[in-house]
């Protein structure tokens, strides 16, 4: 068996405070999680980022950084992921849009709101993450090269 990580992106997305999460059902479990999702064949990580959070949340995310890129692996499913994290706007939002079907709702929460869902959090990456912006983490979109 071939062992590979799978690769998703993030969107960070703070309007006054708040982050907007995503309400889903994963696994017969409801979670906490940032619009986030796989890269796909051919896309490219802000293409990627733009496209997940569009889906999820009807939102368009424009990134405007880099928070960090971070690599857990799940305990229970052995899988590993490494997940790019962007900062960003909303520039719209289409509140008329269909959310991807494993979506329940979007929502804005506060740092602390974040912190006394942990036991409800996707992963640990959502959390960290989100500590990382706050505290002035950002790398330039310059970090990324695509050579196609």
């Amino acid at each position: 068996m071939i062992w590979k990580p799978h690769v998703t992106v993030a969107a960070l997305m703070e309007n006054d405070g708040r982050f907007l999460l995503v309400q889903e059902r994963v696994s017969g479990k409801t979670v906490y999680n940032q619009p986030a999702g796989h890269l796909e064949p051919g896309e490219t990580l802000l293409e990627a980022v733009i496209r997940e959070t569009r889906e999820e949340t009807a939102w368009e995310f424009l990134p405007e950084s880099l928070v960090g890129i971070y690599q857990w692996r799940h305990p229970e499913k052995e899988q590993t992921f490494l997940r790019v994290n962007f900062s960003g706007k909303g520039l719209q939002h289409d509140p008329e849009s269909e959310l991807d079907a494993d979506i329940e709702r979007t929502l804005w929460l506060t740092l602390e709101e974040i912190k006394s869902q942990q036991e409800r959090l996707r992963s640990p990456m959502v959390l960290r993450s989100v500590e990382d912006y706050l505290a002035g983490v950002r790398y330039p979109l310059t970090l990324l090269s695509y050579l196609g």
